[in-house]
């Protein structure tokens, strides 16, 4: 093998990168942020790269093409994790994007455009709750109140740049012209079982879904568990378990919509007291805009319409949008036509997860590379599982695609 038993062993090494082992948890701008950062960047070193941290903490490398300057196909991922988290989501696409950069290097070979690998230091958002800000911040779209953004100790954005030895007021000047960048391409796995249950190892993203975040509040009536008769109540708690379900029954209509309620708080709650009031954030997910919004719109009136009969109050309050990002169609046919020459038949499927693609899609053409998960599909658990005999065809592709890359 070429590229995956190192991959491999570097992905154990970034694991060691942790603040609280054995569990992997690395956010943005701490300590294990920069271990890792540097890490990447001996790997950048090593592959023929220039390299260093931006003012927001990417770590960036750069292999310049056959003329200098010439515009850049950025490559790359997150290197921050959520918390108790595997091994492989986000780095396995900075990894695999710096074995290509070698891979060129020791052939002596130089593209007709340079390439960027850029590991992105704040996708996942766990620490400050700006998902892909550093993606953002190339792309042109970061904003900079988002620098007055604390996280649990009370420590801004800002003030953890500057103590990361990052720059706050060098952010804007970190966007990038349309004109510099031929496309983004992020190799990735899939997070899912849609691969692992077809048989296949790669498959190609047709488009990252679009996202909406919603924060539910149901305010009932507080009253003795003993005392107050059933039909008398005003359940706060009665009323959101009914919105669950509708919104399973909504969501699971078939198609690429997805609905989840990922947290459910009774406030003030105890074994005797009647609910009388709760929170729950309600995400809602499809490659299709429309789709989404329609479900949305939907879901709203029969939340309201539960809360009116049940005679509570509800709140609606939308706190995180991000529009679908097609892939292009011209670099998708790309990326297919690689996987064929390696010997298989290509396999097109939306992502469901949000990555830092959907936000470099405001800067170039993006694309999408998914690669098989083991262990039923499962990620953000320590049990994530990338097969080495996946990781190398992964990068041979990648390889392939590089080395026949026609700007869309």
């Amino acid at each position: 093998m070429r590229f995956g038993p190192a991959i491999m062993q570097q992905a154990q090494q970034l694991a060691a990168f942790t603040e609280d082992p054995p569990r992997l948890t690395r956010r943005c701008l701490t300590l294990e942020h920069r271990q890792a950062g540097e890490y990447i960047l001996e790997l950048m070193r090593s592959a023929g790269m220039h390299a260093g941290l931006d003012a927001i903490g990417n770590a960036v490398g750069r292999y310049e093409g056959s003329t200098p300057q010439a515009p850049a196909v950025l490559l790359g991922s997150h290197l921050d994790t959520v918390r108790n988290a595997g091994r492989y989501d986000g780095l396995f696409g900075i990894l695999s994007a710096i074995a290509c950069v070698r891979a060129l290097h020791e052939a002596g070979r130089r593209l007709p455009f340079a390439l960027e690998v850029v590991a992105f230091g704040d996708e996942e958002g766990v620490r400050f709750g700006i998902t892909m800000s550093g993606s953002r911040a190339l792309a042109g779209t970061f904003d900079p109140a988002w620098l007055d953004r604390t996280d649990g100790d009370g420590v801004s954005l800002a003030e953890a740049l500057r103590g990361f030895g990052g720059d706050p007021e060098g952010i804007p000047a970190l966007r990038r012209a349309r004109t510099d960048i031929l496309a983004y391409v992020e190799s990735h796995i899939e997070q899912g079982p849609v691969l692992l249950d077809a048989g296949m190892a790669l498959g190609v993203v047709t488009a990252i879904a679009g996202a909406t975040r919603v924060r539910v509040r149901v305010t009932g009536l507080s009253g003795h568990a003993g005392t107050v008769p059933m039909t008398g109540r005003r359940d706060a708690l009665a009323a959101a378990a009914e919105m669950v379900l509708a919104v399973e029954r909504r969501c699971g209509a078939g198609g690429t919509l997805v609905g989840t309620v990922g947290q459910l708080m009774v406030r003030n709650g105890a074994a005797n007291v009647i609910p009388g009031h709760v929170e729950l954030t309600l995400d809602v997910r499809s490659g299709n805009d429309n789709v989404r919004l329609e479900a949305l719109a939907e879901l709203q009136r029969i939340c309201r319409h539960i809360a009116a009969r049940r005679r509570c109050e509800l709140t609606w309050e939308e706190y995180y949008a991000a529009a679908a990002a097609p892939c292009d169609a011209g670099l998708q046919g790309q990326l297919a036509r690689s996987i064929e020459a390696h010997g298989i038949v290509p396999r097109s499927l939306p992502s469901g997860a949000g990555h830092d693609a959907i936000a470099m899609a405001a800067a170039a053409p993006i694309a999408m590379l998914f690669v098989r998960c083991g262990n039923g599909g499962i990620s953000h658990h320590p049990d994530e599982i990338l097969a080495v005999e996946d990781a190398e065809l992964a990068t041979a592709v990648l390889l392939h695609f590089l080395e026949h890359f026609q700007a869309p």
